[in-house]
Formats: structure tokens, sequence, C-alpha cells
């Protein structure tokens, strides 16, 4: 990774001594929030490909981009149209096929923009220049208008796992219509336990604090105009339904647990989706499970180590 004239670039040197060849191409786009790390990409014309390395926050590295072959050097990857439509806000491709990596470079909106949530905002604009009543029609979405379910839907948007078959072209979903009119869900060999990856919806759907509520939505927790909070911040949220003392952990506790309903009742896991092995080294990432339940292990070993910090015998949760 190097630094020249003000722009970035991967190169990867193949070979042995005395016969070695050199490959460098440009970081053009940067994805990811840079929580978990970040992933880069580069054009070749107009063609979009993923870099062979990406960084890891956690531990401050570089690894090979999730799927790569360790001790290889890749820059053949596509990016596809549904990659974007979940880490961009719009690209035209050139191409009606979905596997396809080419664009209209200048089309590329880079982020997560005002308009995933509220649609176009052309209208909008013609509104405002042509000096919209007071009152009137604005041409904008306002999701706090839509139901729970097309509220809960344009998050589903990226946020319902990749198990799922595309029924139209990316980045024509209209925010309030129904997401099953451009996605069809596919079964998941592990029902059972889905993968926690982008599936924070599909995950809370589960959840009988969802399932008992007729208002609970993502934004009940989750504010998108801030900055995401630390989780002991959301325990809170909790506390506006439960009653810390109806948890059999509060009887060793006390109300010390009202910092933790989060850790114990939605635990970070490790995916299976992004997984890199980088130097002969398995790095997974790992993302909070959004289906809100009672976890027994995960229960049982927070009381014994809050406990064992505080020199207490323990006693098994129910």
């Amino acid at each position: 990774m190097t630094k020249k004239d003000g722009s970035y670039y991967e190169s990867a040197t193949t070979g042995w001594s005395g016969n070695t060849a050199t490959r460098t191409e440009p970081i053009d786009v940067v994805t990811g929030s840079g929580v978990r790390g970040t992933t880069y990409l580069y054009w070749q014309g107009d063609h979009l490909f993923e870099l062979p390395i990406s960084y890891w926050t956690n531990g401050h590295r570089w690894i090979n981009s999730p799927g790569y072959v360790d001790g290889t050097a890749d820059f053949s990857r596509p990016i596809n149209p549904g990659c974007l439509e979940c880490h961009a806000s719009y690209v035209e491709p050139l191409s009606q096929d979905p596997s396809t990596n080419e664009y209209d470079r200048a089309s590329l909106v880079t982020g997560i923009t005002c308009e995933r949530c509220h649609g176009p905002g052309l209208e909008h604009i013609a509104r405002q220049k042509a000096g919209a009543a007071a009152g009137a029609s604005q041409g904008i979405l306002n999701p706090a208008h839509f139901s729970r379910d097309r509220q809960v839907d344009l998050c589903a948007l990226c946020h319902n796992g990749t198990q799922r078959q595309s029924l139209a072209p990316a980045f024509t979903y209209i925010p309030g219509q129904p997401l099953s009119q451009y996605f069809r869900p596919l079964a998941s060999a592990t029902s059972d336990h889905p993968d926690v990856h982008g599936n924070q919806v599909g995950l809370l759907e589960r959840s009988r604090c969802y399932l008992a509520s007729s208002k609970m939505t993502c934004s009940t927790c989750h504010n998108v105009h801030a900055p995401e909070k630390q989780a002991v911040a959301y325990s809170t949220r909790c506390l506006t339904c439960h009653q810390w003392q109806s948890c059999p952990v509060s009887k060793k506790l006390g109300q010390a647990i009202t910092k933790d309903c989060i850790d114990c009742h939605m635990p970070v896991e490790p995916t299976n989706v992004i997984v890199s092995d980088t130097a002969d080294k398995e790095v997974r990432a790992r993302m909070r499970n959004h289906w809100i339940k009672v976890y027994p292990e995960i229960s049982d070993a927070y009381l014994k180590r809050t406990l064992a910090a505080h020199h207490q015998p323990a006693a098994r949760s129910q």
C-alpha cells in the first residue's frame, strides 16, 4: 500500500528473485464505515473491481479481502450492482445483467445519502425553485408517515441478510413500497440460527419484543440522523418496556445489570459471511445479534465474570 502524488495504491509482486512482476492499481473507491474496516475498489475503464487487500480496524492491520485465497493477489473480482446498492447511494449500470460491473463512472454517489430513505429529490428541488407554498406537498417521502411494515422494509433493503433473490434491478426500490416487490427470500440452511451479517431485520422479526408490539421498528432504538451509540446506551431502550427487577440475574447483581441488557440479550457473534484468511490465520467479523431473547450460556458467563470480579460465588441464572 503506497501513496504517490496525493493518490493511494495497492501493489502486488509475484515471482522470485530475478524473475518478478509487479501490478499496481489505484484505490479509487472506499467502502465501509471503518467501524470494522474498509475495503477498496478500483476502476478499469468503466468496470469496477475489488482490490485484494482490505483494512481491519480490530487490530489495526491489513488483511486479505474476505474470500480471497491467502498467498495470492487477485485483482479481477467484479463489483456488481447488488454490492453497491447497500454500500453506495447510486450508480448507473451500463447493462441490465445483474452481475455486470460496468457503470457510468460519473453517476456514482458514494455514501448513504438522504435520497436512500426520502426518495429522489429532483421533484423537491423543482418545487422549491418554483416557490412552493407553505403546507404544499414538498415532493419528499417521510418514512415517519409509512406503516410499520414499510418503515421496516426501508431498513431491510440493506439489513435483511443475503439469502434473497432480486426481482428488480438494483437502485429501483422506492421507499414506502413493499420490499417483497423487489426481493424474494430464499430458504436458509441455518434457519434455526441465521447468520448475523446484515440480517438485523430478519433477526429482529423473530424476537418476542417485536412480535408482541404493533409499533416497534428499527427507529425504536436507532436514530438514523445521529451517530451510532455505544452498546450500553441501548439498554435504556429495553428499560422503557421491561423492569430490570424481573431479570433473574438481578437477584445476584442488583441494578448493575441495567448497563448490560444488550450484551446479554443481543450478544455479539461471529459471522460466516465476512471471513478473511490472512497469513494462515482466520479473521472473522463479529456483529451484534438482533434476535432479542435469553441466551443462557451468555447470561451464565456474564454472571460468573461479574461475580468473579467482586469475589462472589456464582449461581446458574434461569
